[in-house]
C-alpha cells in the first residue's frame, strides 16, 4: 500500500527576520508516523506521487504570518463541482489572484532546493501573465549535490568549505531557465528579497519589477541587501512586497 504523503507549508514571523517551517508527514500501514521539520523560505514545483496535500498559510492583513498552531481558518480550494448550480452563468469565486498564483509557484519551486538552511524560489513572468522561467537556489548543473559543501560556516575558517562560493541563487536560475526568452520588461516573483549580486543580474537582464515575500535583514544590517535596494532603486526597477489575498491554498489529489 503506497504511503499517504502530506506536505504542509506554514509561514510565520519568528523574531527578526522571518523564519519559515515546513512540516512533512509520511504515513502508511506498514510504517510508523514520523515528522520532519525543515526551516526554510520555500516550497515544491512539480508532480507528487499518490495523495498529496499542500497548504500555504498567508496573512494578507500584515507582514507577519500565521503559525501552524494559530488556528487560522484559511480558504480551502476544495469545492465540489456538484455543489454549483449548473444554470448559474457567473464565473467561480475564490480563484487565485495572479500575484498569489505566481508567488505560490515560487514557494513550490523552492522546495526543490537541497540547501538545508534556506530554500529560495523565483518565478519569472511576462507582462501577459505567462511563466517564462522558474528557479531555486542550488549548485550549477553537473555539479553533484553530494560532492560540494552545504555548510554556512567552516570550522577551519576556509570559505571553500562553505556553500557560498558554489551556489547559484534562485533569481539567477529563473532568469537563465527561460529557454532563451527575454527577461526584458518582465516581472520576477521571489520568496526572499534578492541580494546585491542577484540585483545586478536582474538589472542587466532588463527585469522591470521585483515582487518579494520577505527580506533576510529587516533592520538594514546586511550590506548586500542595503546595496541591492540602492541598485534596484537607481535602475528604476519597481519593487514591492507581496500582499497575499488568500490565507490558505489547499490542493488534495484524493478529493479531486
Amino acid at each position: 500500500v503506497p504511503a499517504k504523503i502530506s506536505l504542509n507549508l506554514c509561514f510565520w514571523r519568528r523574531k527578526n527576520p522571518f523564519v519559515f517551517a515546513s512540516t512533512v508527514r509520511f504515513r502508511s500501514k506498514a510504517m510508523n508516523s514520523r515528522e520532519l521539520t525543515l526551516f526554510s523560505a520555500a516550497a515544491v514545483f512539480g508532480a507528487f506521487a499518490s495523495a498529496i496535500t499542500i497548504r500555504l498559510f498567508f496573512n494578507p492583513k500584515n507582514r507577519s504570518v500565521t503559525g501552524p498552531d494559530s488556528g487560522v481558518n484559511g480558504f480551502h480550494q476544495r469545492k465540489s463541482s456538484s455543489s454549483r448550480n449548473p444554470f448559474d452563468p457567473s464565473k467561480r469565486k475564490g480563484y487565485l489572484s495572479w500575484d498569489d498564483y505566481f508567488m505560490a509557484i515560487a514557494f513550490l519551486s523552492a522546495e526543490r532546493s537541497k540547501d538545508p538552511n534556506r530554500q529560495v524560489g523565483a518565478c519569472l513572468v511576462s507582462q501577459n501573465y505567462v511563466i517564462l522561467g522558474i528557479g531555486y537556489n542550488g549548485f550549477p548543473r553537473g555539479c553533484s549535490d553530494d560532492k560540494l559543501p552545504w555548510a554556512k560556516k567552516s570550522k577551519n575558517g576556509n570559505p571553500l568549505e562553505t556553500k557560498y562560493p558554489y551556489v547559484c541563487h534562485a533569481e539567477v536560475n529563473a532568469i537563465l531557465n527561460t529557454n532563451h526568452a527575454s527577461a526584458a520588461g518582465q516581472r520576477l516573483y521571489v520568496t526572499m528579497f534578492p541580494c546585491n549580486e542577484c540585483a545586478k543580474i536582474i538589472i542587466q537582464s532588463g527585469v522591470s519589477e521585483v515582487i518579494y515575500f520577505v527580506e533576510k535583514r529587516l533592520d538594514g544590517s546586511d550590506t548586500a541587501y542595503v546595496a541591492s535596494h540602492k541598485l534596484l532603486s537607481l535602475a528604476g526597477i519597481k519593487v514591492r512586497r507581496h500582499q497575499p489575498q488568500m490565507k490558505e491554498i489547499s490542493i488534495n489529489f484524493e478529493e479531486l
